[in-house]
């Protein structure tokens, strides 16, 4: 039995340990990840890095390593191959579930923004606050290049590239963080507004909790959908489950 997961997330490091652990001897867990970070922190199994070459390329792979099934446990808001998984999945006639963490939602006390995109959030910004905490990674900065007249920081985990804002000072860290070093992080930059992608989970959440105790608005990017079709798993133990169920070894 051989298990392909599309990883690069703490939950599909978490995944990869699971499946070692529970499937039959002789299986094999090949976790692949994209190769954009330096030094990533490697799963248990057998591990690849770099892309498949869109899906042709990745069905190609399924059928030539006899891959029995495929687990997409990419970032919420890694669009491209999600749908590229699913295609090349039916290409290659083999099983496909995706791990997702479930979204976060507003409670008491949030002031949240909803957008559709990285440019709704540039357009949000201006009437918000002047010092903008961005949280959405070192890709998407080119967003907001042009509001010259707001100062902004920006927390990724390796050091963007332009365009950016003109007014921006680079936070390099990553997670999982704590909500003492977000509420110190939000009063020593004097930060008046939030930005982050819906990417859901415990690790980066804290700063939720410290913007809605300094009473400052959260622009939340919104997810993209899930392909139609492919079943959903909220944690790993649950994907582990669904795949056990579908390759007929049991719960």
């Amino acid at each position: 039995m051989h298990v392909l997961v599309l990883g690069g997330t703490t939950e599909a490091r978490r995944l990869a340990g699971l499946l070692v652990a529970a499937l039959p001897a002789g299986a094999r867990v090949t976790s692949s990840q994209a190769g954009r970070v330096t030094g990533p922190r490697l799963p248990p199994g057998e591990v690849r890095i770099g892309g498949f070459g869109g899906v042709e390329g990745l069905a190609a792979w399924l059928r030539t390593h006899q891959v029995d099934a495929l687990i997409d446990a990419t970032h919420p808001f890694a669009g491209t191959i999600s749908f590229h998984a699913a295609a090349g999945a039916a290409a290659a006639h083999v099983p496909l579930l995706a791990l997702r963490r479930p979204n976060w939602v507003p409670g008491d006390g949030d002031d949240w923004h909803p957008v559709a995109s990285l440019a709704e959030a540039a357009e949000a910004l201006p009437p918000l606050g002047a010092r903008v905490f961005l949280t959405t990674g070192r890709t998407g900065l080119a967003a907001f290049a042009g509001l010259d007249a707001l100062w902004f920081l920006a927390r990724s985990v390796e050091a963007p590239e332009p365009p950016y804002p003109a007014r921006l000072e680079v936070l390099l860290d990553r997670g999982p963080f704590t909500l003492d070093g977000e509420r110190e992080l939000i009063r020593r930059h004097h930060i008046d507004v939030v930005v982050t992608k819906d990417s859901g989970g415990a690790a980066t959440a804290p700063k939720l909790a410290a913007a809605r105790e300094a009473r400052i608005p959260v622009v939340v990017v919104r997810r993209p959908p899930v392909p139609a079709g492919v079943t959903v798993a909220a944690t790993p133990e649950l994907a582990v489950s669904l795949l056990r169920e579908r390759l007929g070894h049991g719960a």
